[in-house]
């Protein structure tokens, strides 16, 4: 007895020293906002606390340690980092040099710096996470940017890369005015089947996340949005992507082109600027996600002249207003992604601001940057959430976004894996 007794007195030391030094090298926050967006709803004086990059607690009732970092965020909002679903981290505004110019004519190596650029802008305006559909013509550098970012070499947001992106052989540019003349191309071009599933296989194997194939495109008579791939090739990019454990998310702005990857199973359709109500209903049924881009076609008709806010909304437009309208009518599940690098990296807020000009309410579309995001993204068990025991990417920002979207311009604060990336 004595002897143990003796080893215990000796042990109990040196184990309260263990534990204060554990404690000592704890990372602790306690965020004191006016209210928390945990992804779902609005919460009036919750407070949340952060433990080494994780949340730990969140609610009225949180008891925080006392050598916690003690945040009070007075007139503030604190939502979960925010979830961008359509970027282009390799493109810039087409304003400043036409897509073609960057696909032939910008070095890889400017690209790229131009990308780590515009990842850092990303994340401090609070977006923690991004979807990035296509290098367009950058080949895989946005898995090496990834790599990159995950190392800590450079800030930037998490990204989910779709790599090079397929289409249809003849389908996309840049195209020469001579046809003994063949450009490179801003994505990967396949002819058959076969080539097809060698593509996806060989995206999957240089790091892609998910398979981003057009399902239509302007080759059409008259340039025309015409599909370019059948219901069997989809279907079969479909079967091929997910026996990976991935999914297929495609570009579809012809309501048949869109019919026909709704059939095929994919998980998202990007634009859907022709989607009809049937379509729509059909996309309800499957579960396919819509993610709308409505601010690339603003964009991109100022930049073809029109002037917004003075002159009548060219077709495009308005297309766009009754196609959205249908598919929010329809019950669509709707993301927030916003084709950015159309226009400013850094600008993403632009989408959410026009998603509400169009239709949805503001805490809708909060959600939709948020958990919504997570859920179709399948990454709800790292971001998307105010949520005990999820990464602490964290997003705070003056005002009340529920009430004004456009408050979430306005930061005060981002935290990624719990470590403050920005400050307002």
């Amino acid at each position: 007895m004595t002897t143990r007794f003796l080893v215990s007195c000796l042990l109990l030391p040196i184990t309260m020293l263990a534990t204060t030094l554990l404690q000592a090298q704890d990372t602790l926050y306690l965020l004191q906002p006016d209210r928390v967006f945990d992804g779902g709803q609005l919460h009036e004086g919750w407070q949340v606390l952060v433990r080494n990059g994780f949340i730990e607690s969140a609610g009225t009732q949180v008891n925080a340690p006392a050598n916690a970092r003690v945040l009070r965020l007075k007139g503030c909002t604190l939502l979960p980092g925010l979830i961008e679903g359509h970027s282009h981290l390799f493109l810039h505004p087409y304003n400043e040099v036409p897509w073609d110019d960057q696909v032939l004519k910008e070095s890889r190596a400017e690209r790229t710096a131009r990308a780590v650029t515009h990842a850092r802008a990303t994340l401090l305006a609070g977006f923690t996470t991004v979807r990035d559909l296509g290098t367009e013509g950058a080949e895989y550098d946005d898995a090496g940017l990834k790599t990159a970012i995950e190392k800590g070499v450079i800030p930037g947001p998490h990204m989910l890369v779709a790599t090079r992106a397929i289409v249809a052989t003849g389908s996309y540019g840049p195209k020469s005015a001579s046809a003994d003349v063949d450009y490179p191309k801003g994505a990967a071009e396949v002819g058959n089947a076969a080539e097809l599933e060698k593509e996806i296989r060989t995206q999957i194997g240089k790091g892609a996340d998910l398979i981003k194939i057009y399902a239509d495109y302007r080759w059409g008579p008259n340039d025309e949005a015409k599909p370019t791939f059948t219901l069997a090739e989809l279907t079969l990019a479909v079967e091929v992507t997910r026996s990976s454990g991935r999914e297929v998310v495609v570009h579809a702005g012809s309501a048949e082109a869109m019919r026909l990857a709704i059939m095929a199973g994919v998980s998202t359709i990007e634009h859907g600027d022709q989607g009809t109500p049937e379509v729509f209903k059909l996309m309800k049924e499957k579960g396919v996600a819509l993610c709308p881009t409505i601010a690339a076609g603003d964009a991109v008709s100022q930049y073809k002249g029109w002037v917004k806010g003075k002159q009548e909304e060219p077709e495009r437009i308005q297309t766009k207003r009754k196609s959205f309208a249908a598919a929010l009518a329809a019950g669509v599940t709707i993301c927030m992604g916003g084709d950015v690098g159309v226009f400013p990296h850094g600008d993403n807020a632009r989408e959410m601001e026009m998603m509400v000009a169009y239709g949805m309410k503001p805490i809708d579309v909060l959600r939709a940057a948020t958990s919504v995001n997570a859920d179709v993204f399948n990454i709800a068990d790292k971001a998307g959430r105010i949520k005990v025991g999820l990464p602490a990417d964290i997003l705070v920002v003056e005002g009340d976004p529920a009430s004004n979207i456009s408050a979430i311009r306005k930061v005060k604060l981002v935290m990624k894996d719990g470590k403050i990336v920005g400050k307002g």
